[in-house]
């Protein structure tokens, strides 16, 4: 079985963890990297599995998986770069950094270590998450599989070029805020109209929940489904009627457009951002 390594004890590191677990991943076959003492003992004691450090970790490990914020790449890589593994291939690193390039990663590893560039969501945390992976100049097709393997025991894996990657952080990544944005507006909507909120909240989510998974099961359009809703003259039209009025359609294209734009002022800012850490191979 691959052995996996997780740096970082955060919460989509362990929600990581917590998939491969439930997934059936030998715990024998899972480490984690954690320098705060007291999240690395709840980790270690929810799921029985040894937490350690950058190094210990790395050593013998076939996948090594970057679950850290885009400031702490740089460090962490240093404690990777160094390790000089026993495993029979190179190991592949995993990065769920956002904007942090495959080419950075691969400037601070030995020459050739293949890496795999990841977009997941939040929604990770309850294995309902959407990664989108992309493979570095010398990831090969067992390395994406792998990256695959790993990221389905927490939703669903797509795989696009490197340069996809903004416009995926437009969409999937940043799209759970979305969606709840448009649920915080329903509550409120729903207590205007006289509903105590605990029971505005309940309608809410289950109308969020049961329409995403009608979509998901269905073999009809978005604009098909919304036409089965929408009776000529009856009361889906008149709210739908106001939110064409109010911009909606416009002001969500902008939305993604600004997302998709601050994504790749966020990646040259960490690209240009001084490599101290940086390892010489």
């Amino acid at each position: 079985m691959t052995r996996v390594a997780v740096i970082g004890g955060g919460r989509i590191g362990e929600a990581l963890v917590a998939g491969l677990v439930e997934a059936g991943w030998p715990i024998k076959d899972l480490v984690v990297a954690e320098r705060a003492a007291v999240r690395a003992d709840e980790i270690a004691d929810r799921f029985g599995i040894r937490v350690t450090t950058i190094a210990d970790a790395v050593e013998g490990a076939h996948v090594v998986v970057l679950a850290v914020k885009p400031n702490d790449v740089d460090s962490v890589l240093a404690g990777v770069g160094a390790v000089d593994s026993d495993t029979d291939t190179d190991q592949l690193v995993l990065s769920l950094a956002a904007g942090v390039s495959t080419a950075r990663i691969e400037a601070q590893l030995p020459a050739g270590a293949p890496v795999v560039r990841a977009m997941p969501n939040t929604p990770m945390l309850v294995g309902e998450g959407m990664s989108v992976i992309a493979a570095g100049r010398h990831a090969a097709a067992d390395d994406l599989a792998q990256a695959r393997t790993i990221l389905e025991s927490v939703g669903r894996v797509l795989v696009l070029p490197e340069s996809s990657l903004d416009a995926v952080t437009a969409i999937s990544g940043s799209g759970p805020a979305y969606f709840f944005l448009v649920t915080e507006a329903l509550i409120d909507g729903a207590v205007t109209l006289g509903i105590d909120r605990a029971t505005a909240s309940t309608l809410v989510t289950q109308t969020l929940i049961g329409s995403a998974a009608l979509l998901d099961r269905s073999d009809q359009t978005p604009n098909e489904l919304r036409a089965a809703v929408t009776s000529p003259a009856g009361t889906t039209a008149a709210a739908i009627g106001e939110l064409e009025r109010a911009g909606l359609r416009a002001g969500l294209l902008n939305a993604v457009e600004a997302a998709r734009k601050r994504s790749a002022e966020l990646g040259r800012h960490t690209e240009d951002a001084p490599q101290s850490a940086r390892a010489s191979h």
